[in-house]
Formats: structure tokens, sequence, C-alpha cells
């Protein structure tokens, strides 16, 4: 007489059962990576935020407090153009909304995504009289996106 061993394996609803639970796995991992693909550009973005903003700032501390030709306006004065700003007022209100600039005017390549605005605004500081500039930098690539760089210029 021939005797018969029992065969063991996986039965047709375990081998289902695995293989949702590993498809559920899987998903789960690739939106983990997806979600990190999608940020990975964030630093570089802050990166070159950041130095268009320092950029902009050297630009305007490098000008003098107050008009040298006297008639301080709180902005440019009339036919001034960004490459014949003689002073820190002379940035109140720029904006440049289609790329970062250099200061003659001439489009920096590859920061065409950037937008910069400029606000000037008098008061003190530690009883000196001052102007405080605030570069606010954005990003076309994310609206909620805004890297802000502020100094006070003094006497």
């Amino acid at each position: 007489m021939r005797s018969y061993s029992r065969q063991t394996g996986a039965t047709l609803i375990e081998l289902v059962i695995s293989i949702v639970i590993i498809s559920v796995s899987v998903t789960g991992v690739m939106m983990l990576i997806t979600r990190l693909a999608q940020s990975s550009a964030d630093p570089m973005v802050r990166t070159q935020a950041a130095s268009v903003a320092e950029a902009y700032l050297d630009e305007i501390m490098a000008r003098a407090l107050n008009d040298p030709g006297g008639g301080e306006t709180g902005g440019p004065e009339a036919g001034e153009t960004r490459a014949t700003y003689d002073d820190v007022s002379d940035y109140n209100g720029l904006n440049d909304n289609s790329g970062a600039f250099d200061q003659y005017g001439n489009p920096v390549a590859g920061l065409e995504g950037y937008n910069v605005s400029v606000r000037v605004t008098p008061g003190s500081l530690g009883g000196s009289p001052g102007k405080y500039i605030r570069v606010l930098v954005t990003w076309d690539g994310d609206s909620d996106f805004s890297l802000p760089l502020s100094a006070w210029r003094l006497n």
C-alpha cells in the first residue's frame, strides 16, 4: 500500500492577502519617495533666494543714507534709473517681478522665476536716525514661498 503524505503550501486566499499587504506597503513607500522628490529642490530655491536678497541688500547698503544732492523724495528722483540710484531711499518701491536683475538692469540668467520687492522706511534705531530696508524675494514655483531680508542703514 502506498501512503500519501499531505502536501503543505499556501492557499489562494493566503496568496491574495499577501499580495494586498505588499501592494499597500509599496504604495506607501512610493508616496513617500514622490513627496521627497518634490521637496528636494526646496533647499536650492531657498539658497538662491537668499543670495538674490543679499545681492540686492548689499547694493542698497553701499549707497548714501540720504540724497547727496539734497531734495530727499523717499523714492527715486525724476529721471533716475537703478543704475543711477545714489541713496538708499531711491530703492523704495523697487519691484522686479520678472526675475532678478543686476544694478544696471540686466536680467540674471537662471533667476527668472524670482521676484524681488524693496521697501525703505525712515526711522531711528537707538536714537540714531536711519532707514529700515526690507528686501522680499518670492518664487513663481511656490506661491507660499517668500524670503524676507532686512537691515538698518545708519549714518
